[in-house]
């Protein structure tokens, strides 16, 4: 008898590679057998089992391992090419983040790389975070709104950000005044939480879905940059369809609906073992 293509699978085992290399965060590096990232005001140790020793020594879910992994994967895995992105990526998981450090990370990364994002993020924490030492490194924790908030926006630039630093000190003003309240964005329904910060300047949709997927538990957001766009219409040319390169607002509004009626509500799971799987078919670099 021909087995499923996930019986007899350990869901739960952790790619802590894959994972931290998977573009969701850009704060991390590896020490011998441990990576360390940084999470809002805390430092994170993980082993390669996953197992995490924080600066703060809360205990933390970083891992989402208190989703239902295998009714996950079986829901998202709806034709040939899923299956097999999760078949190859299996320990690849999703993060949950400190919502600001993400906020923030992903207005940077608009129009940039990885490396570039990457080096912005380390210099706003060098300029305006707590320097802090763990497991005997020196480590600068992600600063808090208030901080950039009451920056200029040339100490701002001085980081390597260019025109975003405007978007970031905005974007952080938002936060410290209390007119983005990530609390509240984790209670609201996904199309509500949206709408609220795609009214931040520097955040849209793409942006948006990044921060709601990776730090505010909308597992429903599904990112489109243009490297999902062409996996879409790569691998999926009927289902879903592209009179255009361009991505306005009404059309990302009608792919995502269509994006969510075939993947269904864990559809951000997809986007991630979709994007890992593409970006490393192309050898794309990570940290």
């Amino acid at each position: 008898m021909k087995l499923y293509l996930f019986e007899m699978v350990d869901y739960y085992k952790i790619d802590l590679e894959n994972t931290i290399n998977s573009g969701q965060v850009f704060l991390w590096r590896k020490n011998q057998n441990f990576w360390y990232g940084i999470n809002g005001n805390d430092v994170l140790r993980v082993n390669e089992s996953g197992k995490i020793k924080s600066l703060s020594k809360q205990k933390l879910d970083f891992f989402r391992e208190k989703d239902n992994l295998e009714e996950i994967l079986k829901s998202i895995s709806k034709d040939e090419i899923t299956k097999q992105a999760v078949k190859k990526y299996l320990g690849l998981r999703l993060l949950r983040q400190d919502p600001f450090q993400c906020y923030i990370s992903f207005i940077v990364s608009s129009n940039s790389n990885i490396q570039k994002i990457k080096m912005c993020l380390e210099n706003i924490c060098k300029t305006f975070g707590k320097i802090v030492f763990f497991d005997n490194y020196e480590f600068f924790l992600f600063p808090e709104p208030k901080i950039l908030a009451l920056a200029s926006i040339q100490e701002i630039k001085n980081c390597g950000v260019g025109y975003r630093s405007n978007f970031i000190k905005k974007a952080s003003e938002m936060v410290y005044s209390n007119e983005i309240n990530f609390d509240y964005l984790k209670k609201c329904n996904y199309f509500k939480a949206r709408e609220i910060i795609s009214k931040v300047p520097g955040v849209g949709n793409k942006v948006a879905d990044c921060v709601l997927l990776f730090s505010l538990e909308k597992l429903e957001a599904f990112p489109l940059d243009r490297w999902m766009i062409r996996i879409l219409e790569k691998y999926y040319p009927q289902v879903f369809e592209f009179s255009t390169k361009s991505i306005t607002n009404n059309q990302y509004e009608i792919l995502h609906k269509k994006i969510l009626n075939y993947f269904g509500p864990f559809a951000g799971y997809a986007q991630q073992f979709l994007f890992k799987m593409e970006r490393e078919n192309f050898k794309k670099k990570w940290l």
